[in-house]
């Protein structure tokens, strides 16, 4: 069974950092690519960045390249996001997510999320 656990959000003051942790279950980072994505209040979730391990891509928003990096942990099937020059445009719910192929079909699988909030 597909499950995904963030872990790290908080309050943080503008120009701070965080680092966000997902930790997988249920599937190998090996194989699939993972990511993040955010929403903020009144507005669309959003992709953030995501990794493939199998060739080592990654992806970031435009918003949100320069001061984000994803990493993964293969060994302890986990990934990380780690989260610099913070802006109050930061905060969101951060979610874990991934593309599981399951008897046939693609599934999507979802983390329960986790609160960034920047703010002074």
């Amino acid at each position: 069974q597909v499950q995904l656990v963030e872990s790290g959000g908080g309050l943080v003051q503008p120009g701070g950092s965080l680092r966000l942790s997902c930790v997988a279950s249920g599937f190998s980072l090996d194989d699939y690519a993972i990511g993040w994505f955010r929403q903020a209040p009144g507005k669309e979730r959003e992709g953030v960045s995501c990794i493939s391990s199998s060739d080592g891509s990654t992806y970031y928003a435009d918003s949100v390249k320069g001061r984000f990096t994803i990493s993964s942990d293969n060994a302890k099937n986990r990934v990380h996001l780690q989260m610099n020059s913070l802006k109050p445009e930061d905060t969101a719910v951060y979610y874990c997510h991934v593309v599981v192929a399951e008897d046939g079909h693609y599934k999507h699988y979802w983390g329960q999320g986790t609160q960034v909030t920047v703010s002074s």
